[in-house]
């Protein structure tokens, strides 16, 4: 479950690596009246899930279970930040497009809006099983 549970959390970090290259590469990070995804959350989200699997890669590899433990508690921040974010995404994807000549607004230019609603569900549903599997590896269930 240990290699399953890595295999999931690397799958995960590449759809949000993903995402946040779209995000910096539209400036989300330089100009707040774009985005609605504030810079400390996105990078929040970003830093202690790397810090997560680098200590996940280190319990997989040593079996020295306070380690692992560490890693899965750091899932907790890492999901809260997330959730942040959906529901910040959630309005900028459902907004409309502008008709020809209208005026822009910060939802249309936003760019988190460009992130394909596949990446975003399966970041989100590879994320649960991530947690899922190491809960079941940390706990010796299954594998």
């Amino acid at each position: 479950m240990g290699i399953a549970s890595l295999i999931a959390w690397i799958l995960t970090a590449g759809g949000g690596a993903f995402m946040l290259a779209k995000w910096v590469g539209g400036g989300g990070h330089r100009d707040r009246t774009r985005t609605h995804l504030p810079p400390a959350v996105v990078f929040g989200h970003f830093a202690l899930a790397a810090l997560g699997l680098v200590l996940w890669i280190v319990y997989v590899f040593s079996d020295n279970h306070p380690i692992g433990w560490v890693a899965l508690a750091l899932l907790i921040p890492v999901a809260a930040l997330g959730v942040v974010m959906v529901l910040r995404w959630l309005p900028v994807h459902r907004a409309q497009p502008q008709p020809v000549g209208g005026q822009s607004s910060a939802p249309q230019d936003a760019p988190e809006r460009s992130f394909p609603v596949a990446v975003v569900l399966g970041h989100g549903v590879l994320a649960v099983a991530t947690v899922v599997l190491g809960l079941l590896a940390i706990l010796e269930i299954g594998g």
